[in-house]
């Protein structure tokens, strides 16, 4: 059976029982890879500031796998119907303010909860311009594609094109989308502490918030037990992302650290947000 397939026999099955499978997963993942329990414990410990209890871990493992399970769900269902689990949003009227007066907005979504029901949630209210990059799985480029492009959304190509296109939606009084934890390639970021350690980190986000009026807004989606659905945050930062480019890196992941915090278990520790891109000279290392 090819994966889209089984993604789209997947897709068939309802929230609940797909996050039941997902849990499932996650912990049979968690208790058969040594590298993957030793990088969860060791990403969770440096946020927390303690070593996580057995509880919290297999709660992280339990929220990655309903992650991936989720995806067939988000992706592929009818829009109203899959848009019909997001059962509260928090903040909106942020949102509503900046549309009334035409203010660009730059949506930063961090690996937290659902954060593709995010993307989704945006593009049903409003015009939004998402950073993508193609997934290494080939065959699974045309349902990604066509799962996220729905609504008002657009998806812009991870090169020079799709920041053209980003900044075009920023100039246009829109929303520009993406993930800033996302490890950028080599040259394509910038070494920056990531809750007390340092994590080569995307400069993009930096740059488009020095677009002329844009104002930064923070998302993330909450995974509700029992397949309850979502609740979509939505927050300004808490502080100003302001100063030199090394600045507004360093204050946009002081900003995903405090999303993080509010439900580390649903962060995907298993993301290696910690490697060193191949050609990038390790951190305190200069050319």
């Amino acid at each position: 059976m090819t994966l889209q397939k089984i993604f789209r026999w997947l897709s068939r099955l309802s929230l609940p029982t797909l996050h039941r499978l997902g849990a499932t997963a996650g912990l049979a993942t968690y208790g058969l890879s040594k590298s993957y329990r030793r990088r969860l414990r060791a990403n969770m410990t440096l946020a927390i500031q303690r070593a996580p209890s057995s509880h919290e871990l297999h709660a992280a493992a339990c929220e990655a796998g309903k992650l991936l399970f989720e995806l067939p769900y988000v992706w592929l269902r009818p829009y109203a119907q899959m848009l019909s689990h997001v059962v509260e949003v928090e903040g909106w009227e942020v949102m509503d303010a900046f549309a009334a007066n035409a203010t660009p907005v730059l949506a930063l979504t961090p690996h937290l909860g659902c954060f593709e029901i995010v993307a989704a949630y945006i593009g049903s209210r409003v015009p939004m311009t998402a950073l993508y990059r193609p997934p290494k799985r080939a065959d699974l480029e045309p349902i990604m594609r066509a799962g996220r492009e729905r609504g008002l959304i657009k998806l812009a190509p991870a090169d020079l094109s799709g920041v053209k296109r980003l900044l075009r939606a920023l100039r246009q009084g829109e929303i520009a989308g993406l993930l800033p934890d996302q490890v950028p390639g080599n040259g394509e970021g910038m070494w920056s502490g990531f809750f007390g350690k340092p994590a080569y980190t995307m400069t993009l986000a930096a740059r488009l918030s020095e677009a002329e009026g844009v104002r930064v807004v923070l998302f993330w989606g909450e995974r509700l037990s029992g397949g309850r659905g979502y609740r979509i945050h939505v927050c300004e930062p808490a502080e100003a992302i302001t100063g030199s480019l090394e600045q507004r890196v360093q204050a946009i992941n002081r900003e995903v650290e405090r999303l993080v915090l509010r439900c580390p278990t649903q962060y995907l520790w298993g993301y290696n947000r910690y490697k060193i891109p191949a050609g990038a000279l390790p951190p305190g290392r200069s050319a």
